[in-house]
């Protein structure tokens, strides 16, 4: 069983197998907190729900964690600037916390947080995105092929 940390202030999702760091990577997330509609990331106890994009070509867009049937180009973006784009691969997580991040207005399965390739790699290290954790389109598409549903994610300041 995997263990994923992600560290909030250092921007940084850490893959540990068996107790050794086994592969780290750079991220961006948001400000922390819980509450649906903050665009926050989640602290926490969580799982891989579900793993959303095998097979899929590097920067495949999803849309309602579908394949669009488009690849990012950047100029596909400017058509579309206001547009979060979730590319890549998805690590849909869920908590594990009554009243944390599981259950009512701060349930992490309903609000849609999941691990996914960006559009935005240069702002990779930085807190600016919605809730989700992102990475860079090479790092999620390696992470995918390492880990399981329901390995362990941890989110901590």
């Amino acid at each position: 069983m995997n263990l994923l940390r992600v560290h909030l202030c250092r921007q940084e999702l850490e893959l540990w197998r068996n107790g050794v760091l086994w592969r780290s990577y750079p991220v961006s997330t948001a400000a922390p907190g819980e509450q649906r509609d903050s665009g926050c990331t989640p602290r926490g106890r969580h799982r891989i729900r579900i793993r959303i994009g095998d097979g899929c070509p590097l920067n495949t867009v999803f849309v309602g964690r579908r394949p669009s049937g488009e690849i990012y180009t950047p100029e596909l973006g400017a058509s579309y600037p206001q547009r979060d784009w979730v590319l890549t691969r998805i690590l849909w997580l869920t908590g594990e916390e009554s009243g944390r991040n599981r259950g009512g207005e701060c349930d992490t399965l309903k609000r849609y947080i999941y691990i996914h390739g960006t559009d935005r790699e240069d702002l990779i290290g930085q807190p600016v995105s919605h809730g989700c954790i992102r990475m860079k389109n090479h790092d999620v598409r390696e992470l995918f092929d390492l880990v399981s549903n329901n390995d362990a994610v941890i989110i901590e300041e």
